[in-house]
């Protein structure tokens, strides 16, 4: 019988869009930390899930969805990212915030300039940081989400742990002076692997 609506498409239906109101959260705080742009980084949240919508047939119910669509929206932002080559990520209003010195005597860090030390890492380091450190996603989760191995996460995200440290705090007083070395705030901390 061909015509008969399948009465377990909408259930399907349902189903998936109640895990993509759901994870809406995780996915704005992971395109914010990507971009630093709210407004960019909503757009893109809507535009993956538009997309996610569309393609909602190809996605296998009981697999992880949440890995599915942070490829998505990751994927989507590398393709923004490459279409837009001449985007620059300048926001007055934060230089104007980040370039004046705090005082030494504040207490907790300002979540600028938490922000802005984030967009200063390569962008795996940034990624792998906001995917496992923000958004709570393990190793092989990141690794899929990503498409690489797990070592290459765990070697990112202690990379980008130290870079993120020595951005914000500066170099350790008690670093070694020679690069390479543990602890050292060399340009190899901020390479790409």
């Amino acid at each position: 019988m061909t015509g008969a609506p399948d009465p377990s498409a909408g259930q399907l239906d349902r189903d998936f869009r109640d895990q993509l109101i759901a994870i809406i959260p995780s996915l704005r705080a992971f395109a914010r930390g990507l971009c630093g742009n709210r407004d960019l980084a909503d757009d893109m949240v809507q535009d993956a899930m538009t997309r996610a919508w569309a393609a909602r047939q190809s996605y296998t119910p009981g697999t992880n969805f949440r890995a599915w669509i942070f490829m998505i929206l990751r994927n989507h932002y590398y393709t923004t990212l490459r279409k837009n080559a001449r985007m620059v990520a300048w926001d007055p209003d934060l230089a104007e915030r980040v370039l004046v010195a705090a005082p030494t005597q504040q207490d907790r860090l300002n979540v600028h300039d938490v922000q802005a030390a984030l967009l200063k890492l390569p962008a795996e380091q940034r990624e792998v940081l906001l995917l496992i450190g923000a958004n709570g996603v393990s190793y092989e989760e990141a690794a899929e989400i990503i498409g690489c191995a797990i070592g290459t996460i765990k070697s990112r995200l202690a990379r980008g742990r130290v870079a993120l440290a020595a951005l914000i705090d500066g170099p350790p007083l008690d670093a070694p002076e020679t690069p390479g070395k543990a602890g050292a705030c060399s340009p190899a901390l901020f390479s790409a692997d």
